[in-house]
């Protein structure tokens, strides 16, 4: 049959033939009064009336590769006879359960009614399959893996995947029914008794038969499709987990406390309060986890994801950065372990960890801690994409567990290091087995959270993870100061003997060099930490008995004959539990910064400078130490007969009362389109001359796009090409792609960037300078 007319245009007239051909063809295999619809959109995966179709195919074009058409008419080429597969006479619903039941289970998808068929005809029907690229592939050679647990389980789905939602109901079956609303609940935030009612509703309502009628049953059913989580007991001082040799215990060996809730005992029954006792059966902490390894099986069972798990291997290398494949922590990784590497099915995982809170009340004392993997395999367009994410862990807490969230990762650790070996696999793809190996690649995450997973302490005079002991940093006007970018200048510039300009002194030093992951681990040798909280009042009582005697703390210099003492101090917390991983030490990228937060920390401290609010780095005590350090005499305080407080001199950044009226007017004036920020109007304080309630993404634009054009259409400071510049980079390093070339000199204009701002704002700005450094060195 002539199906040169698929290439046509939509509008041709031999086009509007054929489509009319093909429907009176697709007429002889209706199912139910449904076909299979080959439009661009469905591509062959929904169910239409032929009416329908018809209209899709016109409008939307035809698939381009389904040229035989085996699911809408019969097809004779001698010996082979393409028949409708005998499981779509079944078929029930819009939705493919059959397929997706097949690839959650690993189920021969050429397993069908029809055996009478030979060797030829499943070997040509798979020739097609591949072709057309739908889920339906064949592949004889495949043994099925499941256990006899599993077979039951998918027969039982299978039947309610083949069994309409009423009599007479072709749009959904009783399994895809239940799975649209448990996705409703997801995305609306139902709670489980609205579920229930619901389906009783439903129940009353179609007298839908064998239909799970409460929230409960129907969970029941969906978690036979897998991938569900273990529940973990912890104890409730991040001490240990009540897993793995320490499952069966009842009492942490650590701090003796307890496995279970603590309830009060009632002695009558006249109501008195009894004494506190351990109720055993009702753990004290839970944490989830969801295993790792199902989950990327999973991903493979899949053709179309396991097609896109080779996207990293396939794509061409043109010296464009616009995925981690590109960057040269990936390469380097590749030319160590060059049998990993060879195989494109190697998964490369991120991960990212925050806390947050769940009840949305920001006086609820109360901190959640998920912890997210990214599959890096998939293409920059997939795997930033939330449906793309794993979640692993999901951390109960109070408060923050700070570096004892190792105690918590043990289980992902332990899964990592099963997938550094190899488990067995099946690439859907290619129809056979393989042993599905996998990585950390790196973590992402804000500075805070960089301290926890790394061990390194990012507070006090060390706090840069990069520069380590060659951190540059003061006490300045009540906080940590962060400068030194002059060490990355080139040694000739004259930025470095001008120290009058700066903060007093010449710089002579040069840019460090980050310690490898074998050094890190010749200084952790020496560390020796005990996780949990139960050391928090012995640790607090040593150092109020430290400043007692006069003696430091962690964050404060010696000054006397320590110094030696203080330079060899190790600054680590403790071992990161990742290190346990083979690969660990020799990964040169470990921890990366989300420049996000970096991004909001910046526009937070340069608006508030520049508009004066509360959060201004520019304020009395700030000047202080200016004179205090002998430096910028032009910005020290000055006592005035007709003033109550010292008059502050007015620097190059200081903005007068109607250069902030103007720049706030621009801001409240502007409009953007829809879904690119927020109403700015409401977030314009005129009365008392602020920007309020900024979120993150505000932060964002304003930092990249709109702030260097609001000062400048209101003339408001004479910073503005600082400002832009500062701006530039943002969007630099923003960008869906930026060419490895480019890289130096991004970096060489963010130096003298944040020299020119040492020099123009108080050096009390660069409180921050370590989050930058971090990303930049």
């Amino acid at each position: 049959m002539d199906t040169s007319w698929i290439d046509l245009r939509n509008g041709d007239p031999a086009y509007y033939n054929g489509c009319m051909k093909f429907i009176e063809l697709a007429k002889e295999t209706l199912i139910h009064g449904k076909t299979r619809c080959p439009c661009n959109k469905c591509k062959l995966n929904k169910w239409h009336s032929v009416e329908d179709v018809g209209g899709h195919i016109l409008l939307n074009g035809f698939l381009k590769k389904y040229r035989k058409w085996v699911f809408h008419c019969r097809v004779d080429e001698g010996r082979n006879t393409f028949e409708t597969p005998s499981d779509l006479g079944n078929a029930v619903g819009q939705d493919d359960m059959g397929g997706l039941l097949r690839e959650a289970f690993g189920v021969d998808n050429s397993e069908s009614d029809n055996e009478s068929q030979d060797m030829h005809e499943n070997e040509g029907l798979f020739d097609m399959h591949k072709e057309f690229n739908f889920h339906c592939e064949v592949n004889n050679e495949l043994p099925s893996s499941n256990s006899s647990e599993e077979d039951v389980k998918y027969k039982r789905l299978r039947e309610a995947a083949d069994d309409g939602l009423y009599e007479g109901c072709t749009t959904f079956s009783k399994l895809s029914f239940i799975l649209h609303l448990f996705h409703l609940k997801c995305m609306f935030h139902w709670s489980a008794e609205s579920l229930t009612k619901l389906l009783e509703l439903l129940i009353d309502a179609f007298q839908i038969k064998e239909f799970p009628s409460s929230y409960y049953e129907g969970k029941k059913i969906v978690n036979d499709l897998g991938l569900g989580y273990e529940k973990i007991d912890a104890c409730p001082n991040n001490c240990i987990l009540y897993w793995g040799v320490f499952a069966e215990k009842d009492e942490c060996h650590v701090c003796h406390t307890s496995r279970w809730k603590t309830v009060k005992e009632k002695e009558n029954n006249k109501g008195e309060k009894g004494k506190e006792i351990c109720k055993k059966g009702e753990p004290a902490k839970v944490m989830r986890y969801f295993p790792l390894i199902p989950r990327l099986k999973r991903l493979y069972m899949s053709s179309k994801t396991a097609e896109d798990m080779r996207w990293h291997f396939v794509h061409e290398d043109d010296k464009i950065l616009r995925h981690p494949s590109d960057g040269e922590a990936w390469k380097s990784f590749d030319k160590r372990y060059v049998e990993f590497a060879e195989d494109p099915r190697s998964v490369r995982l991120g991960l990212a960890s925050d806390g947050f809170n769940p009840y949305r009340l920001m006086n609820t004392n109360y901190s959640t801690w998920p912890v997210i993997l990214i599959p890096y395999n998939l293409p920059p367009w997939l795997c930033m994409k939330p449906s793309s994410f794993i979640l692993s862990l999901l951390i109960p807490g109070k408060h923050s567990h700070g570096i004892d969230i190792d105690v918590y990762l043990q289980p992902l650790v332990h899964e990592l290091k099963l997938l550094w070996e190899g488990v067995d696999a099946y690439d859907a793809h290619s129809g056979n087995k393989f042993k599905m190996r996998a990585t950390l690649h790196s973590t992402i995450n804000d500075f805070p959270a960089y301290a926890m997973l790394s061990g390194w302490s990012t507070r006090g005079y060390k706090a840069c993870p990069t520069c380590a002991h060659d951190t540059s940093s003061y006490w300045f006007g009540g906080k940590m100061c962060y400068p030194g970018h002059r060490k990355w200048l080139p040694i000739d510039h004259p930025y470095r003997s001008q120290g009058h300009l700066f903060d007093g002194t010449n710089e002579y030093g040069i840019a460090p060099v980050p310690a490898s992951g074998t050094d890190i681990l010749e200084e952790l040798d020496k560390v020796k930490y005990v996780y949990g909280q139960s050391k928090e009042k012995s640790k607090k009582n040593s150092k109020k008995r430290k400043r007692q005697q006069g003696e430091t703390s962690h964050d404060e210099p010696d000054d006397g004959d320590g110094g030696e003492e203080e330079a060899n101090r190790v600054i680590w917390k403790n071992k990161s539990l990742f290190f346990e991983l083979e690969y660990w030490k020799h990964n040169p990228l470990r921890h990366n910064l989300d420049v996000m937060h970096i991004e909001k920390n910046v526009c937070d401290n340069v608006i508030a400078t520049l508009l004066d609010m509360d959060k201004s780095r520019d304020d009395k005590q700030a000047r202080q130490a200016l004179e205090e350090k002998n430096i910028k005499s032009h910005l020290w305080p000055k006592s005035h007969p007709n003033r109550v407080n010292d008059y502050l001199p007015p620097a190059k950044y200081t903005m007068s009362t109607e250069e902030k009226e103007r720049f706030l007017m621009v801001i409240e004036k502007l409009k953007v389109p829809d879904g690119y920020g927020s109403n700015f109007q409401r977030c314009v304080n005129m009365k008392q001359r602020k920007l309020i309630n900024l979120k993150s993404h505000d932060n964002h634009i304003l930092m990249q796009d709109l702030l260097p054009v609001a000062l400048r259409a209101s003339n408001a400071t004479k910073v503005i090409d600082l400002i832009e510049e500062l701006s530039d980079f943002f969007k630099k390093i923003c960008s869906t792609t930026i060419h490895s070339d480019d890289l130096d000199n991004i970096q060489s204009k963010l130096i003298l960037t944040l020299c020119e701002m040492e020099k123009e704002f108080t050096n009390i700005l660069h409180n921050h300078g370590s989050s930058t450094n971090s990303s930049g060195g």
